[in-house]
């Protein structure tokens, strides 16, 4: 049984693209691995905080040095952190957002992207540490963008996942979704015709 780890990011709750291809995600996977388990983290229902003092002393201050605040920072890493190391397969719905990830993503990348648990510093430069994993990115794009010079999702994400490890990374880009009805059309039609054959 493998655990899937499904991280939410759009603001909006209802008449979201990304939110609808993670719900397709989601049911067609279980179709084809019944007994794998799902765990869905919101991070628009559940905003993760920005990286700050707090959270930077959690990590490198001594235990018995470290704040109230500090504490609590680190406990709320170490969840998050946790979460993706138990998981097998990481699916991430990323809608676009002033040509790149949503500010909640970015934050919650913060908190695990950590020296020492997701990556390591060598001599020969820093390691990932979770490699065997997969991950599936969802997008959701007004525009058309991919491969072009105005997407910074992709890139970004590729280097981040990479960074810790994950290399086996496929995207699904829902685009065209604010140019008329026959791009929208076909870009959400061409995203699930990939979400199916991904399961």
């Amino acid at each position: 049984m493998s655990r899937v780890l499904v991280i939410e990011s759009s603001a909006r709750q209802h008449g979201s693209v990304s939110r609808q291809l993670t719900q397709d995600f989601i049911a067609q996977w279980k179709a084809a691995h019944p007994g794998d388990e799902v765990v869905v983290r919101d991070l628009a229902a559940e905003p993760v905080p920005h990286l700050d003092a707090d959270l930077l002393g959690g990590w490198m201050k001594p235990a018995e040095e470290q704040s109230a605040a500090e504490q609590a920072a680190l406990s709320r890493s170490n969840l998050l952190t946790g979460e993706v190391l138990d998981a097998d397969v990481l699916v991430l719905a990323a809608p676009m957002y002033n040509f790149a990830i949503p500010s909640t993503l970015k934050s919650w990348l913060d908190h695990v992207l950590r020296a020492g648990v997701t990556f390591t510093y060598t001599e020969t430069g820093p390691k990932g540490l979770l490699t065997g994993k997969r991950a599936f990115v969802l997008t959701a794009r007004g525009g058309i963008y991919a491969g072009g010079p105005l997407d910074h999702q992709e890139p970004y994400l590729r280097q981040a996942l990479g960074f810790i490890g994950i290399h086996d990374v496929t995207f699904i880009h829902a685009e065209g979704l604010n140019m008329g009805n026959e791009f929208q059309e076909k870009g959400l039609a061409s995203a699930k015709a990939q979400l199916a054959q991904v399961a």
